[in-house]
């Protein structure tokens, strides 16, 4: 092992060995700090130490990218650490090998999101949509506030506060996993605010607007045009259509059980279908195909269909843009109550969570009145699609809007898509 008196002169003449092996330099000046040079000659700074009895290697860069004067300091502070009860070597061969965000991620989604929650398709596509791209190599250990304000910004920054306040709630509840597990000892999401305002909606679309986006509706596909329509004729959540199986139908006699492990509360809710939900099922069963699932995805037959951003974006462009799909839902509670049907039996329908021993019990006993709802508000949705947009209306589209105000929704109703 040659010693020599390192300077940059020095260091600069160094050139590989011609016995074509590495060699290992060190500092006449400094015990323990040296340069080890590989055979293609590239030039990497080291030190040596004892600890706990155990001979140790750190490397601390390479040569010319760490000076000399910068790589002699870094030597003495983990010389420095080593006699004080540090080992260098240990902390960055751990920080080497610490989690990455795409591991805690996965991590999470395996053994939380998977097992604890039925909304982790979304968890999953928020992870993949705004996190991941930022964060997939980072170490989870290194993400600060100041990553997690960035993270923020960008989302608001794209017009979408409220979404950014969805990925703020995961990426906080991510990161109390981590800590759960070990993985992390703090939460970087600690004290920062969400920023999207957020309000309570009660967006209830006006008859016509509901022309309007029927008429968009049924310019999708089947399956999507579908889709939409059982939002509005069976004002169960989104969700919960469509994880819709074939199973889960009783078509002779009209009914549908959400089971319980589908369902928001975690109670089995039976839904029956009205004439015109029944049409829209039977337009799908023309086309069925041997998938399970009533809505199966495009990309893969064996799941049923996910992410409907693209669709919700193509109605929303020729119609009113102030709407949500659960405004589909809450639109169709408002009529049945305007129509004069009973508050209890509309929150039987949408299936809230009730409190009480009774309400585990009480699945069955509003059969009849939620089908009778539930029927009035199918033909109540035909009278106002036979109607035609008031004159006047502004909507998104100028060409949608002639389109509709010169043509009914449907000649025959909800019955033909």
């Amino acid at each position: 092992m040659p010693r020599l008196n390192f300077t940059v002169r020095t260091i600069e003449a160094i050139r590989p060995s011609e016995s074509n092996c590495q060699v290992d330099y060190w500092d006449e000046s400094e015990p323990g700090f040296g340069l080890r040079v590989s055979r293609a000659g590239r030039k990497s700074w080291i030190v040596m130490y004892r600890f706990n009895n155990r001979l140790r290697r750190l490397t601390l860069g390479t040569y010319p990218h760490l000076s000399l004067a910068e790589a002699r300091r870094c030597a003495l502070a983990a010389l420095h650490n080593a006699a004080n009860g540090i080992d260098a070597a240990s902390q960055k061969k751990f920080k080497r090998q610490a989690e990455t965000v795409a591991e805690l991620a996965q991590e999470y989604l395996e053994r939380h999101a998977k097992v604890s929650k039925k909304s982790w398709q979304e968890d999953e596509r928020i992870i993949d949509l705004d996190v991941l791209p930022v964060w997939k190599n980072c170490k989870a250990k290194e993400i600060g506030r100041r990553d997690i304000m960035q993270l923020l910004d960008r989302i608001v920054d794209r017009g979408s506060p409220i979404m950014a306040n969805r990925t703020l709630a995961l990426v906080r509840k991510m990161f109390n996993f981590g800590i759960q597990r070990g993985v992390v000892d703090t939460n970087p999401c600690q004290v920062i605010p969400a920023p999207g305002n957020e309000h309570r909606r009660d967006r209830v679309l006006t008859p016509d607007e509901l022309r309007i986006v029927w008429a968009a509706i049924e310019k999708e596909r089947v399956l999507i045009g579908s889709l939409f329509k059982l939002y509005l004729l069976t004002a169960q959540r989104g969700a919960e259509i469509r994880s819709m199986a074939w199973a889960d139908l009783d078509l002779e006699t009209n009914w549908w059980t959400i089971p319980a492990e589908k369902a928001k509360n975690g109670l089995t809710h039976r839904v029956p279908l009205s004439p015109q939900a029944r049409s829209v099922i039977d337009c799908l069963l023309i086309d069925r195909k041997s998938s399970p699932w009533v809505f199966p995805s495009p990309k893969n037959s064996a799941v049923n269909i996910e992410n409907i951003q693209k669709a919700v974006q193509r109605i929303r462009s020729s119609t009113p843009k102030d709407w949500t799909g659960h405004d589909l839902r809450r639109t169709a509670a408002s009529y049945m109550t305007g129509m004069g049907i009973s508050r209890l039996v509309v929150s039987k329908i949408l299936n809230h969570a009730e409190q009480g021993i009774t309400a585990v019990y009480d699945r069955h006993s509003y059969d009849t009145e939620k089908r009778q709802a539930l029927e009035a508000w199918g033909r109540k949705l035909e009278e106002i699609l036979i109607e035609k947009v008031r004159p006047g209306l502004i909507v998104a589209s100028a060409n949608t809007k002639n389109d509709v105000r010169d043509n009914n929704v449907s000649n025959t109703g909800l019955k033909v898509i």
